[in-house]
Protein backbone atom coordinates (compact mmCIF):
# COMPACT_ATOMS: atom_id res chain seq x y z
CA UNK A 1 0.00 0.00 0.00
CA UNK A 2 3.26 2.44 1.10
CA UNK A 3 4.61 1.28 -2.08
CA UNK A 4 1.95 2.32 -4.42
CA UNK A 5 1.43 5.55 -2.74
CA UNK A 6 4.60 6.33 -3.16
CA UNK A 7 5.04 5.59 -6.98
CA UNK A 8 1.60 7.70 -7.23
CA UNK A 9 2.73 10.83 -6.13
CA UNK A 10 6.09 10.39 -7.75
CA UNK A 11 3.80 10.05 -11.13
CA UNK A 12 1.86 12.52 -10.31
CA UNK A 13 5.16 15.04 -9.61
CA UNK A 14 6.15 13.75 -13.13
CA UNK A 15 3.15 15.04 -14.53
CA UNK A 16 2.88 18.30 -12.92
CA UNK A 17 6.98 18.45 -14.48
CA UNK A 18 5.91 17.39 -17.76
CA UNK A 19 2.61 19.48 -17.82
CA UNK A 20 3.86 22.97 -16.38
CA UNK A 21 7.82 23.18 -17.01
CA UNK A 22 7.15 22.99 -20.95
CA UNK A 23 4.03 25.97 -20.62
CA UNK A 24 6.45 28.17 -18.15
CA UNK A 25 9.14 27.96 -20.89
CA UNK A 26 7.09 28.73 -23.66
CA UNK A 27 5.46 31.86 -21.91
CA UNK A 28 9.55 33.10 -21.04
CA UNK A 29 9.91 31.69 -24.80
CA UNK A 30 7.45 34.09 -26.69
CA UNK A 31 5.98 36.27 -23.89
CA UNK A 32 8.43 37.44 -21.63
CA UNK A 33 7.57 40.56 -19.05
CA UNK A 34 8.52 43.44 -21.10
CA UNK A 35 10.69 45.96 -19.98
CA UNK A 36 9.72 49.38 -19.40
CA UNK A 37 10.93 52.87 -20.51
CA UNK A 38 12.92 53.81 -17.43
CA UNK A 39 14.78 50.75 -17.31
CA UNK A 40 15.83 50.80 -20.80
CA UNK A 41 17.07 54.76 -20.37
CA UNK A 42 18.52 53.86 -17.11
CA UNK A 43 20.75 50.97 -18.16
CA UNK A 44 21.87 53.23 -21.06
CA UNK A 45 22.65 56.22 -18.75
CA UNK A 46 24.08 53.59 -16.38
CA UNK A 47 26.45 52.30 -19.03
CA UNK A 48 27.47 55.79 -20.72
CA UNK A 49 26.03 54.64 -23.72
CA UNK A 50 23.47 56.88 -24.77
CA UNK A 51 21.08 59.14 -22.32
CA UNK A 52 17.31 60.22 -22.77
CA UNK A 53 18.41 63.64 -23.23
CA UNK A 54 20.08 62.97 -26.45
CA UNK A 55 17.24 61.28 -28.06
CA UNK A 56 14.98 63.74 -26.59
CA UNK A 57 16.87 66.00 -28.45
CA UNK A 58 16.76 64.76 -31.91
CA UNK A 59 14.68 65.85 -35.04
CA UNK A 60 12.22 62.25 -35.05
CA UNK A 61 9.02 61.48 -36.42
CA UNK A 62 6.95 58.32 -35.22
CA UNK A 63 5.72 56.20 -37.71
CA UNK A 64 3.34 53.21 -38.28
CA UNK A 65 3.13 50.41 -40.93
CA UNK A 66 0.53 47.55 -41.37
CA UNK A 67 2.47 43.82 -41.05
CA UNK A 68 1.29 41.26 -44.18
CA UNK A 69 -0.48 39.43 -40.68
CA UNK A 70 -2.37 42.87 -39.56
CA UNK A 71 -0.45 44.08 -36.67
CA UNK A 72 0.50 47.92 -36.53
CA UNK A 73 4.56 47.96 -36.37
CA UNK A 74 5.64 51.28 -34.97
CA UNK A 75 8.74 52.69 -35.48
CA UNK A 76 10.65 56.45 -35.20
CA UNK A 77 12.41 57.93 -38.12
CA UNK A 78 15.24 59.82 -38.21
CA UNK A 79 15.93 61.87 -41.22
CA UNK A 80 19.49 63.14 -40.03
CA UNK A 81 20.47 63.70 -43.72
CA UNK A 82 17.69 64.55 -46.30
CA UNK A 83 20.12 64.56 -49.14
CA UNK A 84 21.72 61.10 -48.61
CA UNK A 85 20.23 57.58 -50.20
CA UNK A 86 21.90 56.02 -47.26
CA UNK A 87 19.16 54.46 -44.64
CA UNK A 88 19.93 52.51 -41.67
CA UNK A 89 17.36 50.43 -39.69
CA UNK A 90 18.20 49.13 -36.03
CA UNK A 91 16.46 45.86 -34.70
CA UNK A 92 16.38 45.30 -31.00
CA UNK A 93 17.03 42.83 -28.79
CA UNK A 94 13.90 40.64 -26.40
CA UNK A 95 11.69 42.70 -23.88
CA UNK A 96 13.06 45.96 -24.78
CA UNK A 97 12.04 48.63 -27.47
CA UNK A 98 13.35 50.88 -30.15
CA UNK A 99 15.04 52.94 -27.03
CA UNK A 100 17.79 50.17 -26.71
CA UNK A 101 18.97 50.75 -30.33
CA UNK A 102 19.49 54.61 -29.60
CA UNK A 103 23.17 53.63 -28.40
CA UNK A 104 23.59 53.14 -32.03
CA UNK A 105 22.53 55.99 -33.67
CA UNK A 106 25.87 58.51 -33.21
CA UNK A 107 27.72 55.30 -34.45
CA UNK A 108 25.69 55.49 -38.10
CA UNK A 109 25.11 59.40 -37.78
CA UNK A 110 29.04 59.20 -38.39
CA UNK A 111 28.20 57.31 -41.63
CA UNK A 112 26.01 59.77 -43.20
CA UNK A 113 22.74 57.33 -42.63
CA UNK A 114 19.52 58.26 -42.16
CA UNK A 115 18.10 56.29 -39.16
CA UNK A 116 14.87 53.78 -38.64
CA UNK A 117 13.96 52.84 -35.38
CA UNK A 118 11.23 50.03 -34.90
CA UNK A 119 9.68 48.29 -32.49
CA UNK A 120 9.70 44.21 -32.67
CA UNK A 121 6.30 42.99 -32.52
CA UNK A 122 4.89 42.64 -28.97
CA UNK A 123 7.27 44.93 -27.49
CA UNK A 124 7.49 48.79 -27.16
CA UNK A 125 4.46 50.46 -29.49
CA UNK A 126 3.93 47.57 -32.14
CA UNK A 127 0.96 45.03 -31.78
CA UNK A 128 1.61 41.46 -30.84
CA UNK A 129 1.00 38.90 -28.92
CA UNK A 130 3.96 36.09 -29.14
CA UNK A 131 7.63 36.65 -30.43
CA UNK A 132 8.61 34.77 -33.21
CA UNK A 133 12.23 34.75 -33.19
CA UNK A 134 12.54 35.88 -37.08
CA UNK A 135 9.39 33.70 -38.18
CA UNK A 136 7.66 36.42 -39.10
CA UNK A 137 9.77 39.07 -37.93
CA UNK A 138 12.20 38.78 -40.88
CA UNK A 139 8.83 39.85 -43.23
CA UNK A 140 8.23 42.69 -40.50
CA UNK A 141 11.88 43.97 -41.89
CA UNK A 142 10.21 43.36 -45.19
CA UNK A 143 7.66 45.60 -44.73
CA UNK A 144 10.03 48.37 -43.32
CA UNK A 145 12.59 47.97 -46.11
CA UNK A 146 9.05 48.90 -48.44
CA UNK A 147 8.33 51.87 -46.53
CA UNK A 148 11.82 53.05 -47.10
CA UNK A 149 11.62 52.56 -50.59
CA UNK A 150 7.99 53.61 -50.55
CA UNK A 151 8.86 57.09 -49.27
CA UNK A 152 12.31 57.98 -50.36
CA UNK A 153 12.66 56.63 -53.49
CA UNK A 154 13.88 53.44 -54.95
CA UNK A 155 17.87 54.50 -54.66
CA UNK A 156 17.61 54.27 -51.41
CA UNK A 157 20.84 52.24 -49.78
CA UNK A 158 19.72 50.10 -46.94
CA UNK A 159 21.87 48.67 -44.29
CA UNK A 160 20.03 46.38 -40.88
CA UNK A 161 21.86 45.91 -37.49
CA UNK A 162 19.88 44.08 -34.81
CA UNK A 163 21.21 42.77 -31.43
CA UNK A 164 20.38 39.43 -30.03
CA UNK A 165 16.52 38.78 -31.15
CA UNK A 166 17.22 41.50 -33.93
CA UNK A 167 20.48 39.88 -34.85
CA UNK A 168 18.69 36.31 -35.24
CA UNK A 169 15.88 38.17 -37.18
CA UNK A 170 17.89 40.30 -39.63
CA UNK A 171 20.35 37.65 -40.70
CA UNK A 172 16.43 35.19 -41.26
CA UNK A 173 15.52 38.43 -43.08
CA UNK A 174 18.76 37.10 -45.30
CA UNK A 175 16.16 34.90 -47.14
CA UNK A 176 14.22 36.97 -48.47
CA UNK A 177 16.20 40.16 -48.78
CA UNK A 178 15.38 43.10 -51.15
CA UNK A 179 17.99 44.41 -53.55
CA UNK A 180 18.25 47.73 -52.38
CA UNK A 181 19.73 46.06 -48.72
CA UNK A 182 23.32 45.88 -48.91
CA UNK A 183 24.59 44.46 -45.74
CA UNK A 184 24.15 43.16 -42.66
CA UNK A 185 25.39 43.31 -38.96
CA UNK A 186 24.37 40.93 -36.78
CA UNK A 187 25.72 41.56 -32.86
CA UNK A 188 25.31 38.44 -30.55
CA UNK A 189 22.27 36.85 -32.86
CA UNK A 190 21.60 32.90 -32.31
CA UNK A 191 22.69 30.13 -35.23
CA UNK A 192 19.39 28.17 -35.04
CA UNK A 193 16.22 28.65 -32.24
CA UNK A 194 16.25 24.51 -31.71
CA UNK A 195 20.25 24.53 -30.55
CA UNK A 196 19.85 27.68 -28.17
CA UNK A 197 16.96 26.26 -26.48
CA UNK A 198 19.03 22.98 -25.81
CA UNK A 199 21.33 25.63 -24.49
CA UNK A 200 19.26 27.36 -22.20
CA UNK A 201 17.36 24.79 -20.98
CA UNK A 202 20.13 22.43 -20.72
CA UNK A 203 22.75 24.41 -19.68
CA UNK A 204 21.80 27.53 -17.75
CA UNK A 205 18.67 25.82 -16.25
CA UNK A 206 19.68 22.74 -15.24
CA UNK A 207 17.37 20.67 -16.96
CA UNK A 208 16.74 17.20 -18.82
CA UNK A 209 17.06 18.78 -22.77
CA UNK A 210 14.70 15.48 -23.21
CA UNK A 211 11.85 15.29 -22.93
CA UNK A 212 11.60 19.04 -22.51
CA UNK A 213 12.56 20.23 -25.57
CA UNK A 214 9.83 17.91 -27.69
CA UNK A 215 7.10 18.96 -25.43
CA UNK A 216 8.34 22.72 -25.62
CA UNK A 217 8.15 22.73 -29.38
CA UNK A 218 5.08 21.32 -29.77
CA UNK A 219 3.16 23.79 -27.04
CA UNK A 220 4.52 26.40 -29.08
CA UNK A 221 3.39 25.01 -32.71
CA UNK A 222 -0.12 25.39 -30.84
CA UNK A 223 0.48 28.69 -28.55
CA UNK A 224 2.87 30.63 -31.45
CA UNK A 225 2.08 29.24 -34.43
CA UNK A 226 5.78 28.60 -35.67
CA UNK A 227 8.12 25.38 -34.53
CA UNK A 228 12.04 25.00 -33.13
CA UNK A 229 13.14 24.18 -36.95
CA UNK A 230 11.52 27.28 -38.80
CA UNK A 231 14.02 29.23 -37.29
CA UNK A 232 17.60 28.49 -38.18
CA UNK A 233 19.33 31.64 -39.08
CA UNK A 234 22.17 29.71 -40.46
CA UNK A 235 20.37 28.11 -43.09
CA UNK A 236 19.46 31.94 -43.93
CA UNK A 237 23.69 32.68 -44.28
CA UNK A 238 24.71 29.76 -46.00
CA UNK A 239 22.91 30.87 -48.48
CA UNK A 240 23.48 34.31 -48.71
CA UNK A 241 26.34 36.52 -50.69
CA UNK A 242 25.25 39.81 -48.61
CA UNK A 243 27.97 40.88 -46.07
CA UNK A 244 27.39 40.03 -43.17
CA UNK A 245 29.50 41.30 -39.74
CA UNK A 246 29.21 39.13 -36.89
CA UNK A 247 29.37 40.89 -33.21
CA UNK A 248 29.80 38.94 -30.28
CA UNK A 249 30.91 39.04 -26.99
CA UNK A 250 33.47 36.53 -25.62
CA UNK A 251 31.96 35.93 -22.16
CA UNK A 252 28.48 35.48 -23.68
CA UNK A 253 26.71 32.54 -22.12
CA UNK A 254 23.09 33.45 -22.94
CA UNK A 255 23.32 33.10 -26.86
CA UNK A 256 26.90 31.09 -26.47
CA UNK A 257 30.00 32.67 -28.86
CA UNK A 258 30.71 29.92 -30.78
CA UNK A 259 26.83 30.48 -32.64
CA UNK A 260 28.24 33.47 -34.23
CA UNK A 261 31.75 31.64 -35.12
CA UNK A 262 29.40 28.53 -36.74
CA UNK A 263 27.85 31.12 -38.93
CA UNK A 264 30.74 32.91 -39.96
CA UNK A 265 32.58 29.75 -40.65
CA UNK A 266 29.62 28.79 -42.88
CA UNK A 267 28.94 31.89 -44.40
CA UNK A 268 30.31 32.30 -48.28
CA UNK A 269 31.98 35.63 -48.55
CA UNK A 270 31.87 38.66 -48.61
CA UNK A 271 31.87 38.27 -44.52
CA UNK A 272 33.95 39.59 -41.36
CA UNK A 273 33.51 38.69 -37.30
CA UNK A 274 34.12 40.70 -34.38
CA UNK A 275 34.89 38.90 -31.14
CA UNK A 276 34.85 41.55 -28.13
CA UNK A 277 37.34 40.41 -24.88
CA UNK A 278 35.39 40.85 -21.55
CA UNK A 279 31.76 41.46 -23.05
CA UNK A 280 28.64 39.45 -21.99
CA UNK A 281 25.53 39.00 -23.92
CA UNK A 282 24.28 42.47 -25.60
CA UNK A 283 27.29 44.75 -24.40
CA UNK A 284 29.69 44.67 -26.92
CA UNK A 285 29.39 48.19 -27.81
CA UNK A 286 29.02 49.24 -24.10
CA UNK A 287 32.51 47.13 -23.41
CA UNK A 288 34.62 48.84 -26.28
CA UNK A 289 32.36 51.45 -28.44
CA UNK A 290 35.84 52.58 -30.19
CA UNK A 291 36.69 48.74 -31.48
CA UNK A 292 33.01 48.25 -32.16
CA UNK A 293 32.67 51.83 -34.37
CA UNK A 294 36.08 51.37 -35.66
CA UNK A 295 35.59 48.03 -37.43
CA UNK A 296 31.55 48.75 -38.44
CA UNK A 297 32.96 51.81 -40.10
CA UNK A 298 35.43 49.71 -42.14
CA UNK A 299 33.07 46.71 -42.84
CA UNK A 300 30.67 49.56 -44.29
CA UNK A 301 32.71 50.68 -46.70
CA UNK A 302 33.87 47.44 -47.98
CA UNK A 303 30.47 46.33 -47.83
CA UNK A 304 29.14 49.96 -50.13
CA UNK A 305 32.21 49.98 -52.25
CA UNK A 306 33.94 52.22 -53.95
CA UNK A 307 30.94 53.31 -56.39
CA UNK A 308 28.94 54.11 -53.88
CA UNK A 309 31.46 55.72 -52.00
CA UNK A 310 31.89 58.38 -54.58
CA UNK A 311 28.29 59.51 -54.89
CA UNK A 312 27.23 59.29 -51.35
CA UNK A 313 26.53 62.54 -49.30
CA UNK A 314 28.71 62.40 -46.34
CA UNK A 315 28.13 64.47 -43.43
CA UNK A 316 31.07 66.81 -41.64
CA UNK A 317 30.68 66.11 -38.53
Amino acid sequence: MVFTIVILVLLLAVLAFVSGVPRFAVRQITQMRLQTNESIYEYLERTGVYTREQFERLPKQAVQVMSRDGLKLNGYVLELFPESHRWMIIVHGYTVSLLASTQYIEMFQKAGFNILLVDQRRHGGSEGSYTTYGYHEKYDVQTWVHWILENYGESSVIGLHGQSLGGGTVLEYLSIAHPNVKFVIADCPYSDLTELMRHQISKLNRLPAKPLLPLVDKLLQRKAGFRLHQVSPIKAVENSKLPVLFIHGMEDNYVPTYMSREMYSQKPEPKELLLVEGAVHANAYGINPKRYTDQVQTFIEKALGADEQSTAYLPSI
